[in-house]
Parts: C-alpha cells; structure tokens; sequence
C-alpha cells in the first residue's frame, strides 16, 4: 500500500510530487526547504525550519525524526557547512543517520541556502 503525503509546498502541484511517499514500513520525503519568514534567515535557520518541514511528513506517514535512517543535504555555499551541521547535530545527534552533504550551483528558489531530504524506516511493532 502507498501513502502519498503532501504539504503544500510551493513546487508540489508545479512539479507534480510528493512531500513524502510511505510504502510498507519505509518512508522517503522530498528535499524540504526552510518555508515563510523562515527565508530571511541564515543558512542555521534555514535548515532547522527545513528539518520542522521533513518531521511534519514523518510525523502524517506515523513515523518520527527518530526513524530516520539517511540525510541528503544540499547547500549552495559550502561555506554554510558548520551552521547547517549545528541544526542537523541538533535534531539527529542521538540517531545519527547516514548523512551526504553536497555544494549545488542552485536550488529551485533563490532564497533557499538549503534543502534536506530523508529516509525513515519505521520498525515493526
């Protein structure tokens, strides 16, 4: 059985995709962007606004943060690393996903420093 989730996002109906996707017990969620007021921070902020928006998908497909199994991050400036890292540290230090960080020349609006998608594999009961 699959559950597409959707949140709204600002590309999903554009795009034509979902925020998160559950099939069985694993669930995938799209790069997620830091949202609102959210884009006039820096790129800590950012990602801790983008890593609410992955947790809310988690959270509508019934698993959590903590079911978490792999983190892709994208960044536009390298540089950004070590705000990013705090924010990601923050939310994963006790799970301690798998984890890629990767510089892009872009992502799909110019405000974004960020984006972040994630894997979650909720265990059997």
């Amino acid at each position: 059985m699959r559950q597409n989730i959707g949140s709204r996002g600002t590309f999903e109906e554009s795009y034509g995709y979902s925020r998160a996707v559950r099939v069985g017990n694993h669930v995938a969620v799209a790069g997620s962007c830091a949202r609102d007021t959210k884009l006039d921070g820096d790129a800590y902020v950012q990602a801790v606004d983008a890593i609410r928006v992955i947790g809310r998908a988690l959270q509508e497909a019934g698993a959590s943060l903590e079911h978490v199994t792999r983190t892709v991050t994208y960044v536009i400036d390298i540089a950004h690393m070590p705000l990013i890292a705090r924010a990601h540290s923050e939310a994963f230090d006790a799970i301690r996903p798998v984890s890629t960080l990767v510089q892009v020349s872009a992502l799909a609006d110019p405000r974004y420093l960020v984006e972040i998608q994630a894997d979650a594999i909720i265990p059997d009961e």
